[in-house]
């Protein structure tokens, strides 16, 4: 009994179960460990099955781009790109590899050093292929390929360079470039490599034009040579080519447009008003689409971007101005509207507005004056008064909040304030303020005199061109609008809901066609007399506007539609540092029209006016 116990109480039996329990974990750590690495790690695996096969990936062919004439503006050319995976390169001869591709040894040794530096490459990984000399031409690729396994780590990617038969509307249609880390984690369907749209059409319907991959399995022997396809390509998967998109835009009147442009910064935005279709989107200066195409794009982009000009600012959606008197058929369709004045209400004018010492000043007209002439006369004092019983006046709104906060749902439901959403991307909303902004500068004791400017386009109120063209068409529309888009039709796809449902201003039509009389007196007898291109035989209605400019001389702008009844277009312009809208605004915006509506044909007074048009330039930059 005092055996067993003692052999109980043994210290050293203990420790030489521990020991044992402990070989046994430690064997079967072991066990697993190996069973992980022959058998289940997919290392192994990965690496025999590329010892093997090699999976090529075929890049579809990206969707075309036409314009509404059914032009083609941009297709496709073969280029090649030389890729490189690292983890799988060999010894090679460098010397052999650069005169096979016409290239020097420093050039593709800077060119590898570049793909394997995280910081200037984030998406480097030695698994995956990395392109180290894109767009090279078939000539230097034909006889590479026939030696490519003595290069083992390199492969060819055929690719698509995207080619042009414009040399216009560089902003609307985009570029493409290498996807960036960003882009490779948002997008699941994207491979280290592989080239997205990055700005205008381009980007935006990225998904449409660019079809699905695919693949080509293809056998290597043991030195790393490429046999041919594995059991006749009966793996491999077929590339769906991208769709093609057919855009709104008549490049014939885009190209007039940039032409008219040409020396001036600004834009000019043209619209179907029945449908939203952007007719011409001009932004001024503009560059050759080509140059950020293939080789070249890297140098290219880096001048462009700091040009002092700033090509690459696409003014006609990201150029937010004041509008100035464009501004006043706002303030016209407001007063309708909610009933402050009506057709016959009229308002005196003394060179300007005579409650704050007439000021804003008014050039000479008759007076008194009612809306429409108002409108033709582009009156100041007319829009103020109107602003003033609007805010002031309590037999409207019970306080100047609610006043305001009215005027600015009207301004909002006009497509103010906010992004339209038009199918590019960068598009600016303006600005538009509430009452609390007022209330916090005036410690909500404010009144009409204390924001008056805002009746006239100024002050805290800025738009875009292209908010300004939607102005245009919803006037001629007499009361709605469509989203503004570049895209007329996917084939074999659908356009988004967004650009075929109306939206309704909430002011009924008989208040536009009073302001659609005043834009018409304008051009038979007010400020706009030079965009009357067609006496008799079409009726043009329009409206200027000279919006001041803090840091130079003030920006020139118009906007207009025609025919007066059933109009085929709308159009805003505004040119920067132009001066009155009469000297620039309204004869480029005049020729536009008439170019559209008479299928390219002008007469001969407007050919030498656009003559003069294409070779007056503005000189004067502002800072953005």
């Amino acid at each position: 009994m005092k055996e067993n116990t003692k052999l109980k109480n043994d210290p050293y039996k203990e420790r030489s179960i521990l020991m044992i329990v402990l070989a046994i974990s430690i064997f079967l750590i072991f066990v697993a460990r190996l069973f992980y690495l022959q058998i289940l790690n997919p290392e192994y695996k990965r690496q025999a099955y590329q010892n093997a096969f090699y999976l090529r990936p075929i890049y579809p062919e990206r969707g075309a781009i036409f314009d509404r004439n059914n032009e083609i503006i941009v297709y496709n050319e073969p280029a090649y790109d030389l890729q490189v995976t690292t983890n799988e390169l060999l010894p090679f001869d460098t010397l052999a590899l650069c005169q096979l591709l016409g290239t020097d040894k420093s050039t593709l040794l800077e060119h590898f050093q570049q793909i394997t530096n995280r910081k200037k490459n984030p998406a480097y990984s030695p698994y995956s292929p990395q392109t180290l000399l894109p767009h090279l031409p078939i000539s230097k690729v034909a006889p590479f390929r026939e030696q490519l396994y003595r290069f083992p780590g390199f492969s060819v990617i055929r690719r698509s360079v995207r080619k042009y038969n414009s040399t216009h509307a560089a902003l609307l249609l985009g570029y493409m470039g290498e996807c960036n880390p960003i882009e490779l984690q948002n997008d699941s369907l994207l491979s280290v490599g592989d080239y997205v749209g990055k700005t205008g059409v381009e980007r935006t319907y990225e998904h449409v034009l660019r079809g699905k991959k695919g693949t080509e399995l293809l056998l290597r022997d043991a030195v790393g040579k490429i046999q041919g396809k594995y059991k006749q390509g009966s793996y491999d998967t077929p590339a769906e080519a991208g769709k093609n998109i057919i855009l709104s835009i008549d490049m014939e009147l885009q190209a007039f447009g940039e032409e008219l442009m040409r020396g001036k910064q600004g834009a000019i935005v043209a619209i179907e008003p029945k449908t939203g279709e952007i007719l011409a989107l001009v932004s001024s200066p503009s560059f050759d689409p080509a140059l950020l195409s293939g080789r070249g794009l890297g140098e290219n982009f880096r001048m462009l971007q700091t040009a002092a000009d700033k090509p690459l600012y696409n003014r006609a959606i990201m150029g937010t101005y004041p509008p100035g008197s464009t501004f006043k058929i706002t303030q016209a369709a407001i007063l309708l509207h909610q009933g402050v004045i009506t057709p016959q209400t009229l308002y005196t004018c003394y060179g300007g507005y005579p409650l704050l010492g007439r000021r804003p000043r008014c050039h000479a007209h008759g007076s008194p004056l009612g809306v429409s002439y108002a409108i033709a006369t582009s009156c100041n004092a007319f829009f103020c008064w109107g602003l003033h019983y609007l805010i002031d006046d309590r037999r409207y709104f019970p306080s100047v909040q609610e006043a305001f906060e009215a005027w600015k749902n009207d301004i909002v439901a006009m497509g103010y304030g906010y992004k339209l959403g038009i199918d590019l991307p960068g598009e600016k909303r303006g600005y538009i303020p509430n009452s609390k902004v007022y209330d916090k500068i005036y410690r909500k004791r404010w009144a009409s005199s204390n924001i008056i400017s805002i009746a006239i386009g100024q002050g805290e109120v800025t738009a875009t061109p292209l908010q300004i063209a939607n102005l245009a068409a919803t006037v001629a529309n007499r009361g709605y609008f469509y989203t503004p888009h570049v895209v007329r039709e996917i084939q074999g796809g659908e356009l988004d809901s967004l650009y075929t449902t109306k939206h309704d201003t909430g002011i009924p039509a008989q208040h536009w066609e009073v302001i659609a009389e005043g834009m018409a007196r304008a051009v038979t007898s007010g400020t706009c007399g030079r965009a009357n291109f067609a006496p008799g035989e079409i009726e043009v209605c329009g409206k200027t506007g000279t919006a001041e400019n803090p840091s130079g001389r003030d920006h020139s702008s118009f906007m207009g539609f025609a025919p007066r009844y059933n109009p085929q277009i709308a159009i805003a312009v505004y040119v920067e540092n132009g001066g009155f809208g009469a000297h620039f605004g309204v004869p480029i915006g005049s020729l536009m029209m008439e170019f559209y509506l008479r299928n390219g044909q002008l007469s001969a007074y407007s050919k030498g006016l656009a003559e003069s048009m294409k070779h007056r330039s503005i000189t004067y930059i502002n800072a953005y």
